[in-house]
């Protein structure tokens, strides 16, 4: 399986609202539920009314289409970094997972997943 690095920097983050979010963004996820309103977005794009906030994360995507018949990647790869004490944060779309570690732990995530299998390509 191929894992891809992306170049920017993320911050993860609480919100009031949604007005401040710029959806034109290359990667902007949002959650929301009836506690609170999440966002992970480019660092460098995180709005001012943020309520918490989070910074310092990078991210991998897994490559391709995933089939939602596919049972246990993200656990798989979740139970190898989590075995090297590394944490994450997992953000699923339609088509594929992303996997963001801190920055600090991130060569060490890389080191980890390629010792594992994966091959991963900047």
């Amino acid at each position: 399986m191929e894992l891809k690095k992306i170049d920017r920097d993320f911050t993860v983050c609480k919100v009031e609202d949604t007005s401040k979010i710029n959806m034109s963004g290359e990667f902007v996820f949002v959650g929301k539920t009836d506690e609170e309103i999440s966002l992970v977005c480019a660092t460098s794009e995180t709005p001012d009314n943020t309520t918490e906030r989070s910074d310092g994360w990078k991210a991998f995507r897994i490559e391709g289409k995933l089939d939602f018949t596919l049972i246990g990647i993200l656990s798989k790869i979740s139970t190898a970094l989590a075995k090297n004490n590394i944490g994450i944060f997992a953000v699923s779309t339609y088509n594929t997972d992303y996997i963001l570690v801190k920055e600090a732990d991130f060569a060490n995530a890389e080191a980890v997943l390629k010792e594992k299998g994966y091959r991963i390509t900047d």
